[in-house]
């Protein structure tokens, strides 16, 4: 645990490191064959992987399908790790080097989709499959308008470990299995939340096979507050032919909304942590991307990697201001949190109008 404690400190400090680093002028080294520089000469061959994997990965840097795929690899791989031990080895790349048996398990579908152009990618640039698993999470998001700037770490040694099953929360697990497998890889209540912040881009594929692309709001293609408002509304809508597993009635039409968000969000122990990113991206971001820095790094040893931030992109500015959409009042608004009222928001102009699937890449 002393061992646990302290390599949390490092991680700790190397993100205070990087911002220190970011609003510093210092000198950089051209890197070779290339028009990029680098603070840091071994960070260099990381912008060929960011060159390639924005080309032919993310479609020329776009926020779509393959975005939201890489955050959710990134979380599946990473919280196999438990600090008792005896599960998986956390950021470690296990789910593709042990893809024949980790992809199989249900909570994993559909990510292979993902995950075998990463570990093509991964193996023409001779990287490790933890690093361009966490590497092509912090990229997806500096490609989402209003997305936090992630940390990168590089340097994590191959998977060791074939992670168990059931490391991963399901969307029809009660709050109280959520929270308590959360706990066992490290996590609080609000830094789960936190993560959570990574649905304002998903949608869903395999919930319900019939409606692939739905997103989960209204701004799916923009790391924004939507879902923290939007998963509050009172439900009117069943999409698909019905109702599948872990899937509760929808606000719009067109979106899908998974039970784990809506009970985290209606929960005592959690709905003001939920409340208080709706009309708050800049903290939103914030809690975000120290959640993700623990993530990322959970099994490693930070000691032995190298701060690689300097190659993620500066994410684009997101200039939409929260709001309930269209159709929508206040009084719509599930009031879940007992210590303060929701947050007056604006309301789109004009008719309540269907939410357009995300279109496959």
């Amino acid at each position: 645990m002393a061992f646990k404690s302290l390599a949390l400190l490092v991680a700790i400090a190397s993100v205070f490191q990087f911002t220190w680093v970011l609003a510093t002028p210092v000198k950089k080294t051209a890197c070779p064959n290339s028009s990029h520089s680098a603070i840091n000469a071994a960070c260099c061959t990381w912008f060929d992987v960011l060159d390639d994997m924005q080309a032919n990965l993310f479609d020329g840097a776009e926020c779509g399908e393959e975005a939201h795929s890489a955050l959710r690899i990134a979380f599946h791989d990473a919280i196999g790790f438990s600090t008792k031990g005896g599960k998986g080895g956390g950021a470690d790349g296990s789910i593709i080097a042990n893809g024949d048996v980790e992809l199989e398990f249900a909570a994993n579908n559909g990510i292979e989709d993902i995950a075998t152009p990463l570990q093509a990618l991964a193996d023409a640039h001779g990287k490790s499959y933890g690093d361009i698993i966490q590497f092509s999470a912090a990229v997806a998001v500096a490609d989402c308008p209003g997305g936090a700037r992630l940390q990168f770490l590089a340097g994590r040694p191959n998977a060791t470990l074939i992670t168990p099953d059931g490391t991963v929360p399901d969307p029809f697990n009660t709050v109280d299995v959520i929270l308590a497998r959360m706990a066992d890889a490290g996590f609080s209540s609000d830094e789960l939340i936190a993560l959570l912040t990574s649905h304002t881009i998903a949608a869903a594929d395999k919930i319900d096979i019939t409606i692939p692309g739905t997103p989960f709001d209204s701004t799916p293609g923009t790391f924004d507050t939507q879902i923290f408002i939007e998963v509050l509304l009172n439900a009117i809508h069943t999409p698909g032919a019905g109702l599948q597993q872990g899937e509760v009635k929808a606000p719009l039409a067109g979106l899908m909304r998974l039970q784990s968000d809506f009970e985290l969000s209606r929960d005592s122990r959690t709905a003001c942590t939920w409340q208080s990113f709706a009309n708050n991206p800049k903290l939103m971001n914030q809690k975000f991307t120290a959640a993700m820095a623990k993530l990322a790094v959970l099994g490693q040893n930070v000691r032995h990697l190298i701060d690689c931030s300097e190659v993620i992109p500066t994410p684009a500015t997101n200039t939409v201001p929260p709001f309930l959409p269209a159709g929508k009042h206040q009084s719509d608004i599930h009031q879940a949190c007992a210590a303060t009222p929701f947050p007056s928001l604006p309301i789109q102009p004009g008719p309540q109008q269907s939410i357009a699937p995300v279109p496959p890449s």
